[in-house]
């Protein structure tokens, strides 16, 4: 096939422009600051409680079971999304839906008061299906839109403009929470500069969506209509990959040391800022120090993955993803016993280091272990099941071990076995593949 024209590229790339400010304003930063911040009423055991329909819940516990939820409904409908996608059933539909799911849910954020506890967290679940559904369509679009020798540069592409996106819209937003008078805003309303970050997250993902949606090529109506078994064939696609894995040792294995150590990756990743805020930025004044710090380290994190794809080409992918686990395990530990905010810099300068590295390196490590075939979208649906099942159990057990300890920091040691295990089962992966050939 030939690559589609410069203004579809464009177009196609400018979703992650749109769609990524949720994932750094919302998911990373901003949203679980403020969510700690205004549930932080403890008592003498340092627990925060807060009323959710009647039940009390630890706060961030609240927010952990509240995703692994989310993760739990998009791991059962990813298969059927994907099957739906593979089958060109008018896609651009259902990620027009999607996008306005979670911009609309970013958007009523805005009415997220510390009195309306349940109203925030049911649109935060939203926001977040909406991002993750509305991904399954979008990422289906470049095999349609790109050459298989122009995709790598495409999605790149597309990669870039989200990174660029999000943290031009984070600064304008820590602008505007740090000081609210430079915009004629209220300054009695401690609350309203950071609700404003939300529905301006919400905006941003709509409108720039537009541009996307108003250049991606709809289906023809032979490509649209129904095909038989469309609800089940993505099942019956992950079930025929699950087969072929007892054949494929080395394939088998990597997907278990995968499962294990994104368990801890993804996990600290979402529940980064609601640790930190609650045990090292309890303080307002020091919610500025806290979003300034999550900022930097997503531009250290650019830094780490480029030294980790360089460091890939020397020793090889395994090898690679070894050292990153063992630097993850000493994260967790060092986090463990962390105390001040000089010691948290430190330690958010090492998660940046091995934060995105270790996903594009796993994501391309997979690629390679994959057999000689063309039904990669399959095998890739089985991995994202497989990422999105491991957040359900991480996410789950973090919540679960605060609510038991009535202490987050003892949740850290969920992340430690999860990385542990992740480490043997890499070892045991390197060990089937020395028998073969190194990957490089």
């Amino acid at each position: 096939m030939q690559t589609a024209s410069k203004k579809v590229i464009n177009g196609w790339a400018m979703y992650d422009w749109a769609n990524s400010v949720y994932n750094l304003v919302i998911t990373t930063t901003i949203f679980p600051a403020y969510y700690v911040g205004i549930t932080s009423k403890g008592n003498s055991n340092g627990k925060h409680y807060v009323d959710f329909f009647g039940g009390q819940f630890i706060n961030t516990s609240l927010l952990d079971y509240a995703l692994a939820l989310v993760f739990l409904i998009v791991a059962i409908s990813s298969p059927v999304l994907s099957s739906i996608a593979d089958y060109r059933r008018n896609k651009k539909v259902y990620l027009r839906w999607f996008c306005f799911l979670g911009a609309a849910a970013c958007c009523g954020l805005f009415f997220f008061t510390p009195q309306r506890i349940e109203l925030g967290i049911i649109l935060f679940s939203l926001a977040a299906l909406g991002y993750w559904g509305s991904l399954v369509f979008y990422n289906s679009y470049l095999p349609d839109i790109a050459a298989p020798e122009d995709q790598d540069r495409v999605s790149a592409k597309g990669y870039a403009l989200g990174y660029v996106g999000s943290v031009l819209l984070q600064i304008i937003c820590f602008v505007i929470i740090v000081q609210p008078g430079w915009f004629g805003l209220d300054q009695s309303d401690k609350t309203l500069g950071v609700r404003i970050s939300f529905l301006l997250a919400g905006l941003w993902w709509f409108g720039f969506a537009q541009l996307t949606l108003r250049v991606l090529p709809l289906p023809s109506l032979k490509e649209r209509r129904a095909k038989k078994n469309v609800l089940t064939n993505g099942f019956h696609e992950l079930s025929i990959v699950f087969g072929q894995l007892r054949h494929k040792p080395v394939l088998r294995r990597f997907l278990l040391s995968f499962f294990f150590y994104s368990m801890g990756v993804q996990t600290v990743m979402l529940v980064a800022a609601g640790f930190s805020k609650k045990e090292i930025f309890p303080e307002p004044e020091d919610e500025p120090k806290l979003l300034f710090t999550l900022i930097l380290i997503q531009l250290v994190a650019i830094a780490g993955a480029i030294l980790m794809s360089r460091l890939s080409k020397r020793v090889g992918n395994l090898k690679v993803l070894i050292i990153a686990v063992m630097i993850w395990i000493m994260i967790c530990l060092w986090g463990y016993f962390i105390q001040t905010q000089m010691q948290f810099y430190l330690l958010a300068a090492s998660v940046g280091l091995v934060m995105g590295g270790i996903q594009s390196m796993s994501r391309s490590t997979y690629s390679k272990f994959l057999p000689d075939t063309k039904d990669t979208t399959s095998f890739f649906s089985f991995y994202d099941v497989t990422e999105k099942i491991a957040l359900v159990i991480g996410l789950f057990s973090f919540g679960l071990l605060e609510d038991l300890t009535g202490n987050i920091r003892n949740s850290i040691l969920a992340l430690i076995l999860f990385f542990v295990l992740g480490l043997l089962a890499l070892f045991y992966t390197k060990k089937a593949v020395d028998k073969l050939k190194p990957v490089s």
